[in-house]
C-alpha cells in the first residue's frame, strides 16, 4: 500500500471511511447525512439573517432540480460561478484547476455520481500541509429563495462545484471561514504544489506572455489579479469592466494575426460568471471582425455573458498587478518550455513545527535576546549544480522593519548568472497551518532566515545561541514579514553548512507551521542531531559544601535520622526548606523527585552525604535562578529556564526545553523556582539512564506529535 499521506492512501478526514460509509448506506438505502459537517448555522458560518423570507435550508440537489447531475458533459470553467461569499479566491483556482485533468483528477476522484450507486455521499481530496487528506460529505446544500446561496453551475442542474466548495468548507471549518483569500492557498491545496507572485510590472509584455504560455503548458495554474488601493475599492468596477481586488483565473494563451500583425492574447475567467472586460479584444468588440472565421472557431470565441473573455498582453500589463503562478513541482518553474518527461532532479526535505509562547516563538531580529529560540533548522549542501533563469526568483527582497539595508554594487545579469551557476540552489517555503477558524482569517506575520554556519561551529551540538544571531546577518531570507499563509523564496548559495529559522514578528505568538525545503540532487538538509549535554557535575555538583551547612546536616541527622542513619522525603523537605528562602521552598513531591536521582539502594531515604551534596547543589541551583529570574518575579520564563539551565551544565535544544515546560509548567506561563528543580532533577535521571536514541516525548510523556525530537547518548 502507498504511503499513508499519498494521493493514493490519502489521510481521512476525522476518521471518516468512504468506502465503508457508501456500502453501509447502500445496504440500508439511507442516503448518507454528514454528522461532523452538519447542515446547521455552524457549518454556514455566517450570521442569520433576519429576514425569516430569506432562511437558508438544506436540499439535495434533487431536491433542487429534478434532472441533477453531477457533471454535465465534461468538467470546465463555466462549470463555477460564485455566489454570496467573498471566496473568488478559491473558486479561481478551481477554474484553472479545470484546465489539468490529470490534476483535477486527483481533487475529485472519478466515478461519482447523482444516479448510478447514489446514497447521498461524495468525497474529495486536498493537499494540507504535506499529506494529502479525503473529506468525504453529505449532497445537503444550503439554498435560500430556491437557489444555491453559494458556488453554483451556469448550468444549473450541475452540482460538482458546489459539493468541491462545501468538502472545503469542511476541511477549513465553515463556509463563512473561506471569505477572503490569496488565491495561492487554492492553488497549493488542490495540486500540493508551490505558489509565487509575479509582479506584472516585472517583464515585457511579449516575455510576459511566453513565461505564461510555458506556465501553462507544464500544467502550472495561474491566476492575477488587481490590486485595491483601500478596502472600499474592493469589489469596484472600473471602466474596463474589471473587478478591483478580485481573482481571476487564466485559462489559456493564443495569438491572433490581424493584417501583418501579430497580436498575443490572454483568456481570463471571473468566477462571478458575469461581470467582463469590455476593452479591446473582449466577446463583443469590433477588434473580431477583421479576423478570419478559422481562427475564431480554434479560439472557441463565445459572444456570451459566462465571466470568460480574451484580453491582449499590453492592455493586460496595463491593467494587471500580479499574475499568482502554482508548479507541482520546482521544475515545472521555469520561465521557458521544456521536457516535461525529464525526471525531476530535486530532493524534498519537509518538517512540522510549532511556535510556542515563552519557549520557542522568539519574533523577529527586532527581539534580539529571544530571536535565537525561534525553531532552527540545518541544511548542508555539499554539490554546486547549474541552473537555467528563472522566472520570479529574482525579484528584490524588501527589507525588515528595523534592518539596515545592505549596500550591494550593481551586477549585470550575465554576471548573475555566472555567479548563480557555480552555486546551489535552494527553494524554501514557510506555511503557516490552521489559521482559518470558523468565520475569522487570522494569520500571523511569518518569514523565514538563513544564516551560513563557520566550520568552526558546525560540530558544535545544540542551537545556534544569541551572540551567534546578533554578530551575523543572514545570507538569505524569505523578505518583509507577511500577513499570509505562506512565503516561499528560491535562492543560491555557496555549499556549505546552514541553519534556517522560521519565525514571526512578533515573540510569544502561538502557532503551527510547514516548512518545505527542495535542494537539488546531492545536497542534504534536517534537522540538527541534537545530542542533550550534561556538566551538571562540573557546574553545580562539584562545588564544595559549606561549613554551615555540613554542620546543619549533621545535627539534622543527630535528631531525626532512623536507625539507618537516612532521612526520608519529608524530613529532607523540612531541612531544605529551613535553608531556602521562604518564597523558594520546595514541595514534598519535589523533594521525592531529587531523591529518586540518587542510588538509595531503593529505600527511598537519603545518607547524610547525599544530604550534604543536595543542599549544595539547590542552593547552586537557587544562585543561578536569581541570576538569570531578571525581572526578579520569583518565576521563569521558557527562554529563562532555557539559559538556567545551560548555566547549569545542562544544554537542551529548544524542542526539549518546550517539552519540559508542558510537562513541568502544567500549563502556566511562568516557572516557579521549584518547577526549575524538578526539570534538572528529571534531566539528571535521563543522563543517569544512559539511553540511546530516546524520544522525548515518551520519556516525559508528552502526547502530541512532537515526532522529530532525538535525544542520543542519554
Amino acid at each position: 500500500m502507498s504511503e499513508l499521506g499519498s494521493i493514493d492512501n490519502p489521510v481521512k478526514f476525522k476518521d471518516q471511511d468512504y468506502d465503508a460509509l457508501l456500502q453501509k448506506c447502500l445496504k440500508t438505502a439511507a442516503l448518507f447525512s454528514d454528522t461532523v459537517f452538519a447542515a446547521n448555522q455552524s457549518s454556514l458560518g455566517i450570521p442569520v439573517d433576519p429576514d425569516p423570507k430569506k432562511g437558508v435550508k438544506w436540499l439535495r440537489p434533487k431536491e433542487i432540480t429534478s434532472n441533477a447531475v453531477f457533471v454535465e458533459g465534461t468538467m470546465g470553467t463555466t462549470d463555477i460561478c460564485q455566489g454570496q461569499l467573498g471566496n473568488c479566491w478559491l473558486l479561481a483556482a478551481l477554474s484553472c484547476l479545470t484546465m489539468h485533468p490529470q490534476l483535477f483528477v486527483k481533487v475529485v476522484p472519478s466515478g461519482q455520481s447523482l444516479s448510478e450507486s447514489y446514497a447521498g455521499i461524495f468525497r474529495f481530496r486536498f493537499w494540507q500541509y504535506g499529506e494529502w487528506v479525503e473529506v468525504v460529505v453529505d449532497d445537503r446544500l444550503p439554498v435560500r429563495e430556491g437557489r444555491l446561496l453559494f458556488s453554483y453551475s451556469r448550468t444549473t442542474n450541475e452540482f460538482w462545484s458546489a459539493l468541491v466548495e462545501k468538502a472545503y468548507a469542511k476541511l477549513i471549518g465553515s463556509y463563512g471561514s473561506l471569505k477572503g483569500g490569496i488565491i495561492s492557498e487554492g492553488m497549493e491545496d488542490f495540486t500540493g504544489g508551490i505558489a509565487y507572485s509575479l509582479p506584472v510590472s516585472s517583464r515585457p509584455p511579449r516575455m510576459l506572455w511566453r513565461a505564461i504560455t510555458a506556465a501553462l503548458a507544464r500544467s502550472s495554474l495561474l491566476s492575477c489579479f488587481i490590486h485595491a488601493a483601500s478596502v472600499k475599492e474592493i469589489g469596484t468596477v472600473t471602466s474596463e469592466g474589471l473587478v478591483k481586488g478580485h481573482a481571476y483565473a487564466i485559462t489559456d494563451t493564443d495569438k491572433v494575426q490581424r493584417v501583418s500583425e501579430e497580436v498575443l492574447l490572454l483568456r481570463l475567467r471571473n468566477p462571478w460568471g458575469f461581470v467582463e472586460y469590455c476593452g479591446p479584444w473582449s466577446d463583443k468588440c469590433k477588434d473580431w471582425d477583421v479576423i478570419d472565421n478559422a481562427q475564431k472557431a480554434r479560439l472557441a470565441l463565445a459572444k456570451v455573458e459566462d465571466g470568460e473573455f480574451w484580453i491582449g498582453i499590453e492592455d493586460f500589463c496595463r491593467l494587471f498587478n500580479t499574475v499568482e503562478m502554482c508548479s507541482v513541482n520546482p521544475d515545472s518553474m521555469s520561465g521557458e518550455a521544456g521536457d516535461d518527461t525529464a525526471t525531476p532532479s530535486w530532493t524534498l526535505s519537509s518538517h512540522q513545527g510549532t511556535w510556542v509562547p515563552m519557549c520557542s516563538a522568539g519574533g523577529s531580529r527586532r527581539y534580539p535576546r529571544s530571536f535565537w529560540k525561534n525553531p532552527q533548522f540545518q541544511m548542508v549542501l555539499s554539490e554546486k549544480d547549474v541552473d537555467d533563469y528563472d522566472y520570479g526568483e529574482d525579484e528584490d527582497v524588501e527589507e525588515e522593519d528595523g534592518e539596515d539595508d545592505v549596500v550591494v554594487a550593481p551586477v549585470s545579469k550575465t554576471e548573475k548568472q555566472r555567479e548563480k551557476k557555480k552555486k546551489c540552489t535552494v527553494l524554501v517555503e514557510l506555511l503557516q497551518k490552521y489559521r482559518r477558524q470558523k468565520d475569522q482569517v487570522n494569520f500571523l506575520y511569518i518569514a523565514f532566515h538563513i544564516y551560513k554556519v563557520p566550520l568552526e561551529l558546525q560540530d558544535k551540538p545544540g542551537s545556534l545561541d544569541q551572540q551567534f544571531f546578533s554578530n551575523n546577518s543572514p545570507v538569505a531570507r524569505s523578505g518583509k514579514y507577511r500577513s499570509i499563509r505562506s512565503v516561499w523564496r528560491k535562492v543560491h548559495l555557496e555549499p556549505g553548512s546552514y541553519v534556517l529559522l522560521a519565525s514571526t514578528y512578533r515573540p510569544n505568538l502561538q502557532g503551527e507551521f510547514f516548512l518545505r525545503v527542495y535542494t537539488k540532487t546531492g545536497n542534504i538538509q534536517g534537522f540538527q542531531d541534537f545530542p542533550c549535554t550534561n556538566n551538571y557535575s562540573v557546574m553545580v555538583m562539584s562545588k564544595p559544601v559549606l561549613p554551615e551547612d555540613q554542620f546543619r546536616v549533621q545535627k539534622w541527622f543527630d535528631e531525626k535520622a532512623g536507625s539507618d542513619d537516612r532521612v526520608n522525603a519529608v524530613q529532607f523537605m523540612n531541612l531544605v526548606n529551613s535553608v531556602l528562602e521562604k518564597d523558594y521552598e520546595l514541595p514534598l513531591e519535589t523533594c521525592r523527585q531529587l531523591i529518586f536521582g540518587e542510588d538509595t539502594g531503593g529505600r527511598g531515604r537519603l545518607s547524610r552525604a547525599q544530604a550534604e551534596k543536595l543542599l549544595t547543589s539547590l542552593r547552586n541551583l537557587q544562585s543561578i535562578f536569581f541570576q538569570f529570574d531578571e525581572d526578579s518575579s520569583g518565576t521563569m520564563s521558557p527562554f529563562e529556564l532555557s539559559l538556567a539551565l545551560n548555566a547549569a551544565g545542562v544544554e537542551c535544544d529548544n524542542v526539549v526545553v518546550q517539552l519540559l515546560w508542558e510537562r513541568f509548567g502544567a500549563g502556566e506561563q511562568y516557572l516557579p523556582f521549584n518547577g526549575f528543580v524538578s526539570c534538572v532533577a528529571r534531566l539528571q535521571v535521563l543522563f543517569g539512564k544512559s539511553m540511546t536514541r530516546v524520544f522525548f516525548l515518551s520519556i516525559l510523556q508528552h502526547r502530541s506529535k512532537l515526532f522529530f525530537v532525538n535525544v542520543r547518548d542519554f
